[in-house]
């Protein structure tokens, strides 16, 4: 039988006790949670990797003061978030570069296309939110964590997260309120029935 696999804690305590490859494997066990949530905090992949680098080179160099109170994932998380937010402030301005959707960059077709649409909508707005209210809505809306697990990474009360939620999500709404899915479909309907009709014309019969 094969060997479990080493838990987050244990390979934590492996790269404080020196073992040089324990920290590399901790962090590509998350990086692509990680790499997620600085993306979409900060709207801007150059950004993005900045704050996680900064944010890595924190993790790492300060290891040592994990003292077990949270998950090594919450710790990691509150050290991303944190790099964003310290990066969002001394830049003092949202960016406004358009992200790629890959989510469905695999995906063709009508529903692929309404999926960017709406990936590309959520995303421009997100970036025009506080860094604070992003950060809280990122982890709890896009990145499924529980408010509870959002205020141990983000380090303030559950309620603030709360507040921080319906505030960010309210100013979604009104970025978003011009973006209707359904005007895609009836366009496309009407783009279908127009090429129909032009077909059956050219076969000589009625649509």
């Amino acid at each position: 039988m094969s060997a479990p696999p080493t838990g987050d804690a244990d390979l934590l305590a492996r790269h404080v006790n020196g073992d040089p490859q324990a920290f590399n494997e901790l962090i590509e066990r998350h990086r692509d949670r990680l790499w997620a949530v600085a993306l979409r905090t900060l709207g801007q992949s150059e950004d993005a990797a900045d704050a996680l680098q900064d944010a890595l080179i924190s993790a790492y160099r300060g290891a040592a003061g994990f003292r077990g109170g949270s998950a090594v994932t919450t710790w990691l998380h509150r050290i991303v978030v944190n790099a964003c937010l310290d990066l969002a402030r001394r830049k003092a301005v949202r960016p406004t570069e358009p992200l790629p959707a890959d989510v469905t960059a695999d995906r063709t077709g009508p529903d692929a296309l309404a999926d960017r649409d709406i990936q590309m909508s959520v995303l421009a707005a997100l970036r025009r939110l506080p860094a604070e209210q992003a950060a809280a809505v990122v982890l709890v809306d896009i990145e499924a964590f529980a408010v509870e697990e959002a205020a141990a990474i983000l380090g303030v009360p559950s309620g603030t997260v709360k507040s921080r939620c319906a505030r960010g999500r309210a100013r979604l709404a009104d970025h978003l309120k011009d973006f209707d899915p359904r005007r895609n479909e009836t366009d496309l309907s009407r783009v279908e029935t127009g090429e129909q009709a032009d077909s059956m014309k050219r076969n000589g019969t009625q649509p």
